[in-house]
Formats: structure tokens, C-alpha cells, sequence
């Protein structure tokens, strides 16, 4: 589950199978447009990315206690990821 800045939230799958060198991503009833999109994510350097098509870094998120605590790449705006 992802929370954005507003207190909305939508489900946000991270799959662990492979799209070119990233991995398979979806969302689905994210009313954050930029959230919405996206396709892919990947871990480096102690972060998790995800991305929307043609390879737009949508946010960036670290781990933090049992959620994973980040920012929308575009606004700035908190992000949590819960399962």
C-alpha cells in the first residue's frame, strides 16, 4: 500500500520479475498522476526506485522501521510504501 503527502492511498505492486534491466512494476488506483504510472522499479545504493515509461524517476524511497519512507521525485511530496 502507498500514502502519499495527502493521506491517499493506492496499491503499488513491486514484482520481482524482470524488465530490461529494471523490474516489473504496477499501480493501480493511485489519484497521484505521477504515481499512476508506474511500470518499474530497482534497488541501488540503498534505495528503491520507481520509474514510469521512458526510464522518469517517480520516487525514491529508504527503509524506515517496517514501511519504506520516500519522496514523489517531481513534487517533493512524502511517500510510504506498507505492505
Amino acid at each position: 500500500d502507498a500514502r502519499d503527502a495527502t493521506g491517499a492511498t493506492c496499491k503499488v505492486s513491486l514484482s520481482s520479475a524482470p524488465a530490461l534491466d529494471l523490474y516489473k512494476s504496477s499501480a493501480s488506483g493511485c489519484p497521484n498522476k505521477d504515481l499512476s504510472k508506474v511500470t518499474a522499479w530497482d534497488y541501488r545504493d540503498g534505495e528503491v526506485y520507481l520509474y514510469q515509461p521512458g526510464g522518469t524517476v517517480t520516487a525514491r524511497l529508504r527503509q524506515g522501521g517496517g514501511a519504506l519512507d520516500g519522496a514523489l521525485s517531481k513534487s517533493g511530496a512524502s511517500l510510504a510504501l506498507a505492505r
